[in-house]
């Protein structure tokens, strides 16, 4: 340190007043900087970058000539070697039973809840006219009544009365549920409980206002269980009863 003191000018050691150590430090100092900044710059210095190499794109493969567009796309094999699948058709409308607003008017009576005359759509069956009419009563018998039977207009549904057949007519026929008219064969009495209007009318003695008392007792009160009955319908008296007990029946 003192060597480097003497080498130091003597302008510096008077201006500076250094002590050696200080001067040392000093020294150090400027050294470490100026190897860091040296450092640094070489770090720094450009140096040469090389440029990628290009990469050379593969020679397209071709296709030998004995085979070239022999080999037709899936889809074109799909569409010449085999036949076009037909469209399948949509299904088919439901046939309707009947045309919207066709009624039949039925009279339902017997052992039903509330017997009358109903207004039914066409296509209707029997078990339709006896939900319609409330329901069949307790302890009915409906043992030969076809209730899967189609109604037909201006016929008659009787339920558990006595006497009436229950044979089933077929679609467009009169009668009952069972399918007894009120004649029966010439000369047979008229049945009470299965005969139209028209029918009671040709019973002498009866015209179309008595014949229709007649059905709407048989209505109300759930058909005729003896021909002594007849005498509780407005309109008939004993005489006339009298001539026509031998004529009808329950």
């Amino acid at each position: 340190m003192a060597g480097i003191r003497d080498r130091t000018p003597l302008w510096v050691q008077t201006r500076c007043g250094l002590e050696p150590r200080t001067l040392a430090a000093l020294t150090v100092v400027l050294l470490v900087a100026a190897g860091l900044a040296g450092g640094y710059f070489w770090m720094g210095r450009p140096e040469p970058v090389r440029a990628p190499e290009l990469v050379r794109a593969a020679p397209a493969t071709v296709a030998p000539e004995g085979r070239a567009g022999s080999e037709p796309e899936p889809e074109a094999r799909q569409e010449v070697g085999s036949p076009a699948t037909p469209p399948v058709p949509p299904p088919a409308p439901p046939v309707p039973l009947a045309s919207s607003g066709t009624k039949v008017v039925v009279d339902v009576g017997g052992k039903v809840r509330r017997p009358g005359v109903l207004t039914l759509p066409a296509g209707s069956r029997v078990e339709d006219a006896l939900r319609a009419a409330g329901g069949v009563r307790s302890g009915a018998d409906l043992t030969g009544v076809n209730r899967a039977r189609v109604l037909s207009d201006g016929e008659q549904v009787l339920v558990g009365v006595p006497g009436a057949q229950t044979g089933g007519p077929g679609p467009g026929s009169g009668g009952s549920a069972g399918g007894a008219g009120g004649g029966g064969a010439p000369g047979a009495p008229v049945s009470l409980n299965t005969a139209t209007v028209e029918q009671l009318d040709t019973l002498p003695g009866v015209g179309p206002v008595l014949a229709q008392h007649i059905v709407d007792h048989r209505t109300e009160h759930g058909g005729f269980r003896s021909v002594s009955e007849l005498r509780e319908v407005s309109g008939i008296g004993e005489r006339r009863f009298a001539d026509l007990e031998p004529l009808v029946r329950p």
